[in-house]
């Protein structure tokens, strides 16, 4: 019966969580795949997945960054599921960018997304998600040195294609 309570109770806090912070899992799934629909696809399965392990939440105040992770690996996996499927071909993706894009800068999105995946994650959840790198580090299951490496690579390839950008 206590199991059964507390089980209850940890759907509705994930459902409450879930609820309010919606937009921004849509915003970060679309920052990876650029599709209205796999973006929605991407948040609904992560839910799925939440709510099928609930019991694996033991501390309430872990819930973001244990949310976030089962989102940013459903969106790994579905582009590596669709990069199997079907490649895209470039003027489809500046199509869907241009059709699609969120509202941050389309120049800088672009090359935060030409990043090494492990980097634009790190980029990605610290600066759209303005997420700690503490809690980044739990979302990703790296140590904080990794996670403060990538990000700290990431930036400066990012202002080395910047410098590039301003030359020509």
């Amino acid at each position: 019966m206590e199991q059964e309570r507390k089980s209850r109770e940890a759907v509705q806090r994930i459902g409450d969580y879930v609820s309010e912070n919606q937009e921004r899992f849509y915003r970060l799934a679309f920052s990876y795949v650029r599709e209205q629909q796999a973006a929605l696809d991407i948040v609904q399965n992560a839910i799925v997945k939440a709510l099928e392990h609930s019991e694996q939440l033991r501390q309430t105040e872990y819930m973001k960054t244990w949310f976030y992770r089962i989102l940013v690996n459903e969106s790994l996996n579905y582009i590596k599921k669709a990069q199997r499927e079907e490649p895209r071909e470039p003027e489809q993706m500046a199509r869907l960018a241009e059709t699609e894009a969120p509202e941050e800068s389309e120049e800088i999105h672009e090359m935060v997304l030409g990043l090494p995946e492990e980097m634009k994650t790190v980029v990605m959840l610290r600066f759209y998600e303005d997420m700690k790198l503490e809690d980044i580090a739990r979302v990703t299951g790296e140590n904080l040195s990794k996670v403060k490496y990538r990000l700290y690579t990431g930036l400066e390839k990012l202002r080395k294609a910047m410098g590039k950008e301003a030359a020509t």
